[in-house]
């Protein structure tokens, strides 16, 4: 796609296009192909957003970079926090720039609560009453995050089988509002119509599951050759472990694992991040199918997907 036509900001709703799917279907790929030197993306995916994750993250290097700019990629360092909220509060500030400069906003990744939370807007929470906040805080650090799953599973089963157990950002939100207003995170209605900042096209890709498992296992495969392990020694060193909330992300938490058991090979390490890659991707897809009105196209559908956004754009 070598020209798109933006609308001015000063007479229409803004224009975006979504681009989503499981990892590794070949989103980077597609953006380059079709919206290269006309968009600039903005990344939801909560594990590029740190600093020093570039591997596992399959953080776009600088030649993508050149050709279609993203945002939101480095800009937090391992032991801060990163959210939905966050994410949707610097995606609305950088559409309104991106087509204040005639250029196209595109949201891609694969953070399933950044892009429905994007499109459907934040659920309605209640804030947290900071004592209770910093009793459990104190409880995942004394008794640690498998404790604090559990005690989740407890009185939210619903949220907790939403939640990975490695996602203690997630499980502590959870418990803060459950002890806070006695009503489970889950019991919270999730909104359903989308925002109407914005005229959206949603487009999701997707493969074949043999396909998707061999492109997995074929990147995992590539990343051990970039040097993920190094990379990981890298982190650790420099003080980031498992309290780290960038840590938690497939690549890296496989890593912490090995060392909490002592008895792990980095083949076996290897094959868990495969597994988990393939669980997470299978959870991405049914997510992602839950959002009305996207279509649907294999990736190299080069084509239909061009005339699609054509047809948005015009």
């Amino acid at each position: 796609m070598s020209t798109v036509s933006i609308n001015s900001p000063d007479t229409s709703i803004p224009k975006v296009v979504l681009v989503f799917g499981p990892t590794a279907v070949g989103k980077t790929e597609t953006l380059v192909r079709l919206l290269g030197g006309t968009a600039e993306v903005i990344s939801a995916d909560s594990m590029q957003a740190y600093r020093g994750f570039d591997i596992a993250t399959a953080k776009p290097d600088r030649s993508v970079l050149s050709i279609i700019p993203h945002h939101l990629i480095d800009i937090r360092d391992p032991d801060e926090q990163y959210n939905a909220g966050d994410f949707v509060k610097a995606a609305d500030v950088l559409v309104a720039d991106i087509t204040a400069r005639k250029r196209l906003p595109v949201i891609s990744g694969g953070t399933p609560f950044y892009l429905r939370n994007f499109i459907y807007g934040l659920p309605p929470t209640p804030p947290v009453d900071p004592v209770i906040r910093a009793e459990i805080a104190s409880e995942v650090e004394g008794k640690g995050p498998g404790y604090a799953y559990q005690s989740l599973l407890a009185v939210d089963p619903e949220s907790a089988a939403r939640i990975s157990p490695q996602d203690v950002y997630r499980i502590r939100r959870a418990l803060e509002v459950y002890r806070t207003t006695g009503r489970k995170l889950s019991s919270f209605p999730v909104p359903s119509v989308r925002r109407d900042l914005y005229d959206m096209l949603l487009i999701g890709l997707d493969r074949p599951r043999d396909d998707l498992y061999r492109r997995i296992e074929q990147r995992v495969e590539k990343m051990f050759e970039q040097g993920l392990v190094a990379e990981v020694a890298s982190l650790l060193s420099a003080g980031y472990g498992e309290e780290s909330p960038g840590m938690q992300g497939i690549g890296y938490r496989e890593f912490l694992d090995m060392r909490k058991t002592g008895c792990a090979t980095l083949t076996d390490v290897r094959d868990q991040i495969v597994g988990n890659t393939r669980r997470y991707a299978k959870r991405q897809l049914t997510f992602f199918k839950r959002f009305n009105g996207c279509l649907w196209f294999h990736p190299e559908e080069t084509g239909i997907i061009e005339k699609s956004i054509r047809g948005f754009l015009a």
